[in-house]
């Protein structure tokens, strides 16, 4: 088998794989572990921290599986989009992935995926998406991004906590295709901020 028919078997398995309900993830009620980490908005890295972002509202914290891979650039290009509804809803997004700060410079820049509206945060260990009971996977050898370039990486479950400024997660949404992962997640902070 060619190579390029092996990174798209595991693109497309990939695509299945994070597709599965988020069965272990924490659920509503449970309080959400901080972190700080890396992250990455239009290019330009910074230091991100869950309860400095929590001071302005809720937080929806995205987990998924790869930059530069089919659903994930479905998704990132949702929230781009819909970035301006969550932020009328009192809410900032934060992406969080096992890729590295480098892959995120250009991720969070693309013009077609997040288009600088909102930042991604570097997970290179996956500690941050088991801190929230996330299944984390090994990368496969040989895999590629829709760029062509080697994915490098661990991927985890594509998993979104809706964490309200208490530090507690009102809602997780997983199981989902991405466009609707996205859009069930604006349900969401619409209903928050309706009361």
């Amino acid at each position: 088998m060619n190579t390029s028919l092996k990174g798209m078997l595991l693109t497309g398995l990939l695509a299945v794989g994070t597709a599965l309900p988020a069965w272990a993830a924490l659920q509503e009620g449970a309080k959400a572990p901080d972190f700080v980490a890396q992250a990455s908005l239009a290019g330009k890295p910074f230091t991100f921290s869950l309860k400095d972002a929590l001071k302005k509202g809720p937080v929806v914290v995205y987990f998924y599986p790869s930059a530069y891979t089919g659903g994930c650039n479905v998704q990132a290009r949702t929230f781009a989009v819909n970035k301006e509804k969550f932020a009328a809803a009192g809410a900032s997004i934060i992406g969080v992935s096992l890729d590295s700060i480098e892959r995120l410079n250009d991720f969070s820049a693309d013009p077609e995926f997040c288009a600088g509206k909102f930042p991604t945060a570097s997970d290179v260990d996956g500690k941050i998406a088991r801190s929230y009971e996330l299944t984390v996977r090994e990368g496969s050898s040989g895999a590629k991004d829709t760029r062509g370039q080697d994915i490098d990486h661990g991927f985890a479950e594509r998993t979104t906590f809706i964490v309200t400024p208490d530090g507690r997660i009102a809602a997780t949404v997983g199981g989902l295709n991405p466009v609707d992962n996205v859009n069930k997640s604006l349900e969401i902070v619409q209903k928050l901020k309706g009361g």
